[in-house]
């Protein structure tokens, strides 16, 4: 069966490229009828914080796909350094007495010391049990082997020549394992099959194979995912470009969290015919590693948006496809965070229809309906109450009428609204036009807004005649 894993460390908040590769590794899982593994690579205690731990899991959650099986790396330590002593006793690992300092030291090209590596079995246990403290390095087998090949999934075949690869640790100082050693442990324990991770990561790979070989387990497939960069060529990273790169930032702005995964998976990834709209069963039944480009991909953002407009269309086209009970649902806290004290439930569902063709953002419900929860209007110009081809005067009219009418009609629904205010029209023998500009204006504080009758009924009687009344008051 195909196992994935999404590893993430817990030293900041969760990346869009984390997110990334946590989707393609959710895809893939479920295109092949495999197992998602989400585990968590806290190893590195100085860097960890519980606040990172809670960013990933708060942004994987907003992802809603969800994963079946979880680990941390922290509580398989034991099993880590076992393993690397499994390492060391077939003579693939030997102990370094190189004291700290001395190491960080080395010049780049720096690969192992001679004294260390050829030290006798006999002395390196003696200098151990003396309490000397030494670091664990993997023995690179340069005599016997010329290069480590890699059969990547995306790039194709990588080869790394042996003489270029340093003898890198397997446990610090501290008897902490390495990223390297756990990272490989744990994925031959939990037998994963496929690693697809990101670019970044096809150095590591080389070293990886090796552990994978000295422990004696398959080397899972591998597939390495084009970097996500920036307008400006840089890699894209929280220090250069701020919380745009910070999956939380989509969320507090609106983005439904399927419109998201639809838009990161075209970013390095597209279906063979081309689609850009997909739901999460299409993109799990069109998602191939075929399908992965090995060129970058460039998130479009600038200082004055820091959404990618495609993000953003996409996020209005996926909101189109929302019933109206669901659209109410993920308004709900969106009007809350606006400030919208009396915004329930149920007078969303009825502002839902109006604004469903007018929202970019769940978040616009703050400037789109702002007219439905307003105890009273923002200050408007009054000219845009005067009708096209009119005065103040013909304002005024249309205004007065339509207060005589509407407190008066029966019933405050559309289909009566929409009757009345369309007679009164023809009594005064004006366009429908010009008697509508006028009271769309007063009731709504602006020119464009959602359908006029509509917006009455929702209002409802007295809103709309207190709102006619101010506006008489400016023509």
């Amino acid at each position: 069966m195909t196992r994935v894993r999404f590893a993430p460390s817990p030293t900041g908040y969760l990346h869009i490229g984390g997110a990334r590769t946590f989707i393609f590794n959710w895809l893939y899982a479920r295109r092949q009828g495999g197992v998602m593994v989400l585990r968590i690579d806290d190893t590195d205690i100085e860097r960890n914080t519980q606040t990172s731990l809670d960013s990933i899991y708060e942004g994987l959650r907003w992802l809603e796909l969800g994963w079946d099986e979880l680990y941390r790396q922290s509580d398989r330590l034991d099993f880590h350094r076992q393993a690397a002593w499994a390492i060391f006793e077939k003579g693939l690992a030997y102990r370094d007495f190189t004291p700290s300092s001395t190491v960080e030291n080395q010049s780049a090209g720096w690969l192992f010391n001679p004294g260390m590596r050829e030290l006798s079995r006999e002395e390196s246990e003696r200098r151990a049990n003396g309490g000397e403290p030494f670091v664990l390095r993997f023995r690179v087998p340069r005599e016997s082997r010329s290069d480590v090949v890699v059969s990547d999934l995306v790039y194709g075949t990588v080869t790394k020549a042996t003489s270029d690869l340093e003898d890198f640790a397997l446990l610090r100082s501290t008897g902490m394992p390495t990223y390297h050693m756990a990272s490989c442990a744990d994925d031959a324990d939990l037998r994963i099959t496929d690693i697809l991770r990101g670019q970044e990561h096809l150095a590591n790979t080389f070293k990886h194979v090796l552990i994978f070989e000295a422990l004696n387990v398959p080397v899972p497939n591998m597939a390495h995912l084009p970097l996500l960069m920036a307008p400006d060529g840089a890699k894209l990273s929280k220090r250069i470009h701020g919380p745009v790169v910070s999956v939380t930032t989509y969320r507090d702005a609106g983005f439904l969290p399927h419109a998201f995964v639809n838009f990161l998976c075209l970013l390095g990834w597209s279906p063979k015919n081309d689609r850009e709209k997909m739901s999460r069963e299409e993109l799990i039944e069109l998602f191939s590693l075929e399908g992965i480009n090995r060129s970058n991909a460039t998130i479009n953002f600038t200082d004055e948006d820091p959404f990618d407009p495609k993000a953003v269309w996409l996020n209005a086209e996926h909101l189109r496809t929302l019933d109206l009970d669901e659209l109410a649902r993920r308004l709900l806290p969106y009007a809350q965070q606006a400030g919208f004290a009396n915004a329930t439930p149920e007078k969303l569902r009825a502002i839902a229809p109006l604004i469903h063709e007018r929202i970019r953002l769940l978040r616009d419900i703050g400037t789109v309906a702002d007219l439905f929860f307003a105890a009273a209007l923002g200050p408007y110009d009054p000219a845009e109450l005067i009708p096209q081809k009119g005065d103040a005067a013909m304002a005024a009219r249309v205004l007065r009428k339509a207060k005589e009418v509407l407190a008066a009609v029966p019933a405050f629904d559309h289909g009566t609204l929409d009757s009345a205010l369309r007679g009164a029209a023809d009594e005064l023998k004006l366009k429908a036009g010009q008697m509508f500009q006028p009271i769309r204006v007063a009731v709504c504080g602006r020119k464009n807004a959602p359908p006029l009758f509509e917006t009455l009924e929702v209002l409802g009687r007295d809103t709309v005649l207190t709102r006619l009344d101010i506006a008489l008051g400016l023509v």
